[in-house]
């Protein structure tokens, strides 16, 4: 489960925004909301199932989506898919004198087991500044690790003296730790890459596949079916299928099989009555909508059931506002969420701000100050009226995270 990210330049707490699934101590105006849409990890814990971000265009919500992306690829890959020589993918902040040169910080607060732990990194191009791992066994906060350019402390419960000599300088410790088989780096970049499921920007066809085996091998099939059946797609049934390749790829590569989706709809005759079966070639019938929702429908139903997180980079992009509110449903929902899976989305969908559908500490904004840097914020920071309509304030201004937009009556000369 995931708790908290920070993402920023350097340590310092000015330069950095921490975005966070921690329930804050209010009550909703709905008793339901506080409910579904929250679960407790211990007594002192709570955590979100979904949250909702907004903000103007080139506010930083799809920076926040990347930088996490480009975190969870670096702990994986930095000490197999990188050279000795390789610069590292981070960016400073450009708009400032003060950080161009610091370096970029990263840090994830997760659970695993039910154990809390804190790991994090600084970088620039060059090589890795910093890098921590702290936990909580029992009550009070105790060190992994902690990495100060090419100074390692290490504990002995971490069991991994002797690996930080094979560890260079554009390559994360605990990357390398994993290379070399210790437990609890292996049990953490498996949570990365098996838990986090990061989707960045409309780049959703690739999850295609992903549905498209569950299908063909049975993974979770009826219940992927009826989720793309209930949102009123028109769709009766869906059919997959392996097929030979064509005659003029056949030759060159014996044995080659390809993938074919097909939908299947119900045909009417004059009086309206089912009188057929039609089938329909899924790439070529299908709306640009259906066909991101046929690709996200496994990642949503195996992250619902294993209780897993889904980042969605705009959720509502080719959605109707009702499908991108079911989904959220799902997830806010104790019968549909009871693995207690997470759901993290940016959005432009004002419809969704409704205190019907979330606590005010589920919706976050994203601004721009005077400098361009990111600002992130809650909802939960206001002092508004339990029954105050989010949308309507929203889009008045009042919480900010909304493009000013100037005068464009004399935009375009009629007469040039």
């Amino acid at each position: 489960m995931l708790i908290e990210f920070s993402v920023g330049n350097y340590r310092s707490f000015k330069e950095q925004v921490t975005f966070s699934m921690v329930a804050a101590n209010l009550v909703a105006k709905d008793k339901k909301l506080d409910e579904n849409n929250v679960f407790a990890v211990d007594e002192d814990l709570k955590l979100l199932k979904s949250t909702a971000i907004y903000g103007a265009n080139a506010s930083g919500k799809s920076n926040l989506v990347k930088a996490l992306g480009f975190m969870k690829w670096f702990m994986v890959n930095s000490s197999k898919n990188t050279q000795s020589t390789e610069v590292i993918n981070v960016e400073p902040f450009r708009l400032s004198t003060d950080t161009e040169d610091k370096p970029s910080y990263f840090e994830l607060v997760f659970l695993i087991d039910d154990r809390k732990y804190r790991y994090g990194f600084e970088a620039n191009q060059e090589r890795v500044v910093s890098e921590w791992l702290f936990y909580v066994p029992e009550v009070r906060e105790t060190r992994l690790f902690k990495r100060d350019m090419d100074s390692f402390k290490i504990s002995k419960s971490y069991n991994a003296d002797g690996i930080q000599q094979r560890t260079r300088n554009n390559a994360l410790f605990l990357s390398v730790s994993a290379q070399f088989n210790v437990e609890l780096a292996e049990n953490i970049l498996q949570w990365v890459t098996g838990t986090l499921n990061i989707i960045s920007g409309l780049d959703d066809r690739k999850y295609f596949n992903y549905t498209v085996d569950c299908l063909i091998h049975d993974k979770n099939k009826s219940d992927i079916i009826e989720l793309i059946k209930k949102l009123d797609l028109g769709i009766n049934s869906i059919q997959v299928e392996k097929k030979d390749a064509p005659e003029f790829l056949a030759w060159r590569h014996p044995g080659l099989k390809f993938t074919s989706v097909a939908t299947i709809h119900r045909k009417f005759d004059p009086d309206g009555n089912p009188h057929s079966i039609e089938e329909f070639d899924f790439n070529t019938h299908e709306s640009e909508g259906t066909q991101k929702l046929f690709a996200l429908a496994g990642l949503i139903i195996t992250t619902l059931k294993k209780g897993k997180i889904i980042i969605v980079d705009e959720l509502d992009a080719r959605f109707h506002p009702l499908i991108t509110r079911a989904i959220i449903e799902l997830f806010n929902s104790r019968e549909t969420n009871s693995n207690n899976a997470q759901l993290i989305f940016m959005t432009h969908d004002t419809n969704l701000l409704s205190n019907k559908l979330f606590r005010r500490d589920q919706i976050w904004f994203t601004e721009k100050n005077r400098y361009g840097a990111t600002d992130l914020y809650s909802l939960a920071e206001y002092k508004i009226r339990n029954d105050a309509s989010f949308e309507s304030d929203y889009i008045k201004g009042r919480y900010g995270a909304i493009p000013y937009i100037g005068d464009l009556t004399h935009l375009i000369d009629s007469h040039g």
